[in-house]
């Protein structure tokens, strides 16, 4: 994301947030459950310029549940334009994106977010580079979804999903105990090489 002055990018999860305080982050993207009271831990961060979504980490409907939809996915893609549209004037930054554990919606916009600035790059190859920067990634297929149609993929990360799951279940075997107590059985069904 070099293109846009953003020379680095994070993803954590909120306990992870006040190891932060100090790394000069400038564009943060919140991801929290409807929920979820606001988070202290920003108050001690300099100047940034933040944006939060609520909505829940689900794949299916569940009742009192906020599913993904396409709309949220439009809002990252938002987010992305405008921190494009600012980078007049800034010779670097630091983008962190954040959800509850770091692990699906974070790196499911994430992965938006560098799909929407490098629209030739290879997916596979940006699932290397989500890996590279967050290593636990399991992004959410349902954004995935709608990230892939939103940016006409073709469903090239969707596809590509398919793999980086695969890869993950070999890489870190305990996803598989995760997943299914989630009840993200259909994602581990998709993954295969």
């Amino acid at each position: 994301m070099q293109s846009i002055s953003i020379s680095m990018l994070t993803i954590c999860g909120i306990e992870e947030l006040p190891s932060h305080d100090k790394r000069l982050v400038t564009h943060v993207l919140s991801i929290l459950d409807p929920e979820a009271p606001e988070i202290a831990a920003f108050d001690r961060y300099d100047a940034h310029e933040r944006t939060t979504l609520r909505f829940h980490d689900i794949i299916e409907p569940r009742p009192g549940q906020i599913l993904p939809q396409p709309e949220h996915v439009q809002d990252i893609l938002r987010f992305g334009a405008e921190l494009t549209e600012s980078r007049t004037g800034r010779t670097e930054g630091h983008l962190l994106v954040h959800c509850h554990m770091g692990v699906s919606r974070s790196t499911a916009a994430m992965l938006t977010l560098m799909a929407q600035v490098r629209p030739d790059e290879d997916a596979d190859h940006l699932f290397q580079r989500l890996r590279e920067i967050r290593p636990q990634a399991w992004p959410n297929s349902r954004m995935v979804r709608f990230a892939d149609e939103a940016l006409d993929r073709g469903g090239r990360l969707t596809e590509a999903l398919t793999r980086h799951y695969a890869h993950q279940l070999r890489a870190q075997p305990r996803f598989k105990e995760w997943m299914t107590q989630l009840g993200r059985q259909r994602e581990l069904e998709m993954a295969r090489d």
